[in-house]
């Protein structure tokens, strides 16, 4: 009896001891444990402020995720111009001026026939009176009354014309006013089928003129068409301050649509970087556009306005450093950047539990 309680004291002892060693053991793995997990650096944050600018950090599989493309900027060469507004003139008054023209045009060739028999047979007339009488004094002063009147219309007809005239001069210029009454005139012909608009184009009042002979015209599709210089325009805009010119361009637009045009400053190419269009964001009324200035990192910098174009905007030497040739601009995904970057960030505290975190 002795022999087994002895032994069952040992086998408690040991199990007490064993049970100890285990305890000690876990704790130190648990502490290292803690302690490697304390030394392991935090991630960085993904909005950081660097040399003043502000970094957005995406890691490259976010950026498969979220489908963000890059294109390294190009250098080109542009001709300088500025955006100018431009309407399309309602060509109907001239149709109904030409028609109206036509019409006078008419008078005045019946009235001039008119006119040239009445005084053929007033010759005829005094020719015979003259001649010993052979007709009455009333038949002579009937053909002379008769001969008056007619050259009383000729010239009402020939005034008529002459006013007809000088309103289409003034409402749209003179070589429009040249093809209206021409026999057959191209320009005319190509306007009355709607294949050839005329545009109204306001210039700043600061433009030196005269305006360049072609022109770019902002048309309904997002392309541009040319157009080609008629003549200063006899009437202004009254809803823009400006000096307004008159354009052909051979396209159809509707009257009176208010549209741009892309106007040259000077027939000298400059060389820029071209930002593409879908790179540029809106963001506190202005323009900017995402650079990928690391694998992980986007920084926004500011894109000038006033230069944009159909394949997008001109930043030239001079304007601004924060573009250069060979910059990977982000094509796609700027807005998704744009979002991130001013997304408010977690807000970190030193308390265990706050009490904002009780919700």
């Amino acid at each position: 009896m002795k022999l087994r309680l002895i032994f069952f004291c040992a086998l408690s002892l040991a199990l007490c001891a064993g049970t100890g060693w285990y305890i000690i053991n876990q704790a130190f793995d648990d502490s290292g444990a803690s302690a490697a997990a304390a030394a392991q650096p935090a991630p960085p944050p993904a909005v950081q402020t660097v040399n003043g600018e502000t970094v957005v950090v995406v890691s490259p599989d976010a950026q498969r995720a979220g489908h963000i493309e890059v294109a390294p900027l190009a250098a080109v060469r542009t001709q300088p111009g500025i955006h100018a507004d431009a309407t399309v003139v309602d060509l109907q008054p001239l149709f109904d001026l030409r028609n109206r023209l036509a019409s006078a045009r008419a008078d005045v060739d019946t009235f001039s026939a008119q006119a040239a028999a009445s005084r053929a047979q007033y010759d005829s007339s005094r020719t015979l009176f003259a001649d010993d009488r052979n007709i009455s004094q009333k038949s002579l002063q009937a053909a002379q009354s008769a001969m008056q009147g007619d050259a009383a219309k000729l010239r009402s007809a020939r005034i008529a014309l002459e006013g007809l005239s000088g309103t289409l001069r003034q409402q749209f210029g003179a070589p429009l006013a040249s093809a209206a009454t021409a026999p057959a005139s191209t320009l005319f012909q190509r306007l009355q089928a709607g294949q050839s608009v005329v545009l109204r184009i306001t210039l700043p009042s600061s433009f030196a003129a005269p305006p360049p002979v072609q022109i770019a015209i902002d048309a309904r599709d997002g392309h541009t068409v040319p157009a080609q210089r008629l003549s200063a325009s006899p009437l202004a805009d009254p809803a823009v301050q400006g000096t307004p010119w008159l354009y052909v361009a051979d396209t159809a637009l509707p009257a009176n649509l208010r549209t741009s045009a892309r106007v040259p400053t000077s027939s000298e190419a400059v060389s820029g970087l071209l930002i593409p269009g879908q790179a540029v964001v809106w963001y506190g009324g202005q323009t900017w556009a995402y650079v990928r200035t690391a694998p992980d990192r986007f920084t926004r910098r500011y894109v000038p306005a006033g230069n944009e174009g159909d394949r997008g905007f001109m930043v030239t030497a001079g304007v601004t450093a924060g573009f250069h040739a060979g910059d990977q601009i982000v094509t796609q995904g700027a807005q998704l950047l744009l979002s991130e970057e001013t997304r408010p960030q977690s807000i970190g505290t030193a308390c265990k539990d706050p009490p904002e975190c009780d919700d």
